[in-house]
């Protein structure tokens, strides 16, 4: 996720915290950065949640930051697109995973003078103003976002560059681009045009591509869970992550988060105990870390594989959750949830409350 959309995306989060899916998106924001970022470590070592009213996550320092930073200042190839005749042709992948980095670009075969290239984006499922687009510039060896404005409808965007180029059928003139999406699944179409600085205007062959996500299921957990304060577990449940997209998930995470308060006590982190079945380990305990705002609480699940999710693989998480005996008695009800995606950035939750006995 983009620095810029991670703030815009901020205040709301802070907004509702006090529910379990707001502190899951808490834990999220400060657990890396999309795209290159690293898999959370297991055992909850990044599962603390923003500061209340904080910018704590503009400044966490990690690994994540950094591979994303060399992954950014990384030259794409240089890659023409389209047929000769075509004044302007602008490439897209068939597939654009959400939370990732898909290349596009842009190839010119006439000449333009301070013009400018604008691709109309519109989209079906989701707003594009959850898309950055990015081109790279040469000079500086960086990304850099292109501008966009409102067009008054959620469903078309607009993003533009300036653009000079000397370019011919014989010398086309490409410039490399990448989209993002970072919202829900859907379908976009991109329509590349040129002005070309003299009063022309071409148009590409408009495009579209799919915004697509694994496939997650929870089974085994039952609806209208009753536990016992110092009793037993849960029954097992499984949070099935499947890759159903055609690129491989880097980063692939999973977290639990809980909430729960009476009229003079809430849950910590020591009344709760969840648990990870691993083979070869058995049953192992996920420490529950507090949240910053709020009595809630959250826990990276342990990995599961071993780097990206590829292409059709599944990845399962066995779970149970227990209340333990020092659990305070006016709380009755608890609110909790996982949440699976990959760097910093959620594409599935799922609520999973429970009564407390």
């Amino acid at each position: 996720m983009s620095r810029r959309v991670a703030q815009r995306r901020l205040p709301a989060v802070r907004g509702v915290m006090g529910s379990v899916a707001a502190l899951a998106a808490g834990l999220v924001l400060v657990a890396g950065t999309a795209g290159t970022a690293a898999a959370i470590p297991a055992g909850g070592a990044r599962a603390t949640a923003v500061g209340c009213g904080s910018d704590q996550e503009a400044k966490q320092p990690s690994a994540a930051a950094a591979a994303a930073a060399r992954a950014a200042t990384a030259e794409p190839p240089a890659a023409a697109t389209g047929t000769a005749a075509e004044k302007i042709s602008y490439s897209l992948p068939s597939q654009l995973p959400i939370g990732m980095w898909s290349r596009s670009g842009v190839t010119l075969r006439t000449p333009v003078t301070k013009g400018t290239v604008r691709l109309d984006v519109r989209s079906r499922g989701f707003g594009t103003d959850s898309l950055t687009v990015q081109r790279y510039v040469p000079k500086t060896h960086k990304w850099t976002d292109l501008k966009s404005r409102s067009t008054g409808s959620d469903t078309h965007g607009v993003f533009t560059f300036p653009v000079t180029a000397d370019a011919s059928a014989a010398h086309p003139h490409s410039v490399a681009l990448r989209i993002q999406d970072l919202d829900r699944p859907g379908t976009l179409t991109v329509t590349a045009s040129v002005d070309d600085g003299k009063g022309r205007t071409y148009r590409a062959p408009a495009r579209t591509a799919a915004t697509t996500r694994p496939d997650v299921s929870v089974s085994g957990w039952r609806g209208g869970e009753r536990l016992d304060r110092g009793g037993a577990p849960s029954a097992p449940f499984t949070v099935t992550v499947k890759n159903t997209t055609d690129r491989p998930y880097p980063a692939l995470y999973a977290s639990y988060s809980a909430y729960g308060a009476g009229k003079s006590h809430a849950l910590a982190p020591k009344d709760l105990v969840l648990q990870q079945y691993r083979p070869g380990h058995g049953w192992e305990r996920v420490p529950l870390v507090a949240g910053g705002c709020d009595p809630g609480m959250s826990a990276a699940l342990l990995p599961v594989i071993k780097g990206p999710l590829a292409p059709g693989a599944t990845a399962s998480y066995r779970l149970r959750i227990a209340v333990a005996g020092s659990a305070p008695r006016d709380v009755s009800q608890a609110d909790a949830g996982v949440t699976v995606g990959n760097g910093d950035l959620s594409f599935h939750h799922q609520e999973l409350p429970f009564a407390i006995r």
